[in-house]
């Protein structure tokens, strides 16, 4: 093969492969820095970066929906501080005094109060003349006991045990208007007391106030216990 033919198929080859060069080499360099783009950008903007952080402070700025959910929690915790200020302390209430639960009473009939002690006061008006009741609210000043103060609790505790009928006799041998156990306890005060209303009354006055001190102590004590 003589000179000139070998140099045209070189020439030949040379060109083709500066073409196919020419060809692969960019497409390489384009993948290259495609991937290296990648890894950079996941680098720069990954959470912790810098660039993170920036997206933050830019999401953090004014007017964003951070700032407006701080500035309502503040708001918040401000008027919270404000009603702590104005709380008023309540005082454990103060018991009524007997003298107290009486002037609170007005009109007829009775009223109920609670004292001092945990005692059950009861107010009442004065009861009707020429009656067993009559002569229990006269006789109570006699023995130290404000009618005004202390009758409703009698009145109570009498109709409960016996209605204020002078023979009135229970099972167990209780008798008259204070039903004294037994009966006969009330000579003390009289010889008549299995009739008369006044005896026994005055018996069982001072038997409630040796026993009790008045005749809202009396009442307290039969209220809870069923006796007194």
């Amino acid at each position: 093969m003589s000179r000139h033919g070998t140099g045209t198929r070189s020439n030949r080859h040379k060109r083709g492969l500066i073409r196919r060069v020419g060809i692969v080499f960019p497409v390489a360099v384009f993948a290259v820095v495609a991937v290296l783009g990648v890894a950079v950008g996941a680098a720069v903007f990954g959470p912790g970066s810098g660039a993170f952080n920036i997206a933050q402070a830019v999401e953090a700025g004014p007017g964003s929906h951070t700032i407006a959910l701080l500035e309502a929690e503040r708001a918040q915790l401000t008027a919270m501080t404000t009603a702590a200020r104005t709380l008023t302390v309540v005082v454990r209430p103060k018991l009524a005094s007997p003298a107290e639960v009486a002037a609170a009473t007005t009109g007829n009939g009775t009223s109920t109060g609670t004292g001092g002690g945990g005692i059950i006061y009861v107010t009442s008006t004065p009861p009707n003349p020429n009656t067993a009741q009559s002569i229990a609210y006269h006789l109570m000043a006699s023995f130290g006991f404000s009618p005004t103060l202390y009758f409703g609790c009698l009145l109570d505790l009498w109709n409960r045990e016996s209605g204020w009928v002078y023979d009135a006799e229970n099972a167990s041998g209780a008798y008259g208007i204070p039903q004294a156990l037994p009966g006969s306890k009330m000579a003390s005060a009289g010889p008549d007391w299995q009739t008369n209303p006044a005896t026994q009354i005055e018996w069982g006055l001072g038997y409630i106030k040796q026993l009790y001190g008045n005749p809202c102590g009396a009442w307290s004590f039969d209220e809870a216990n069923g006796y007194y």
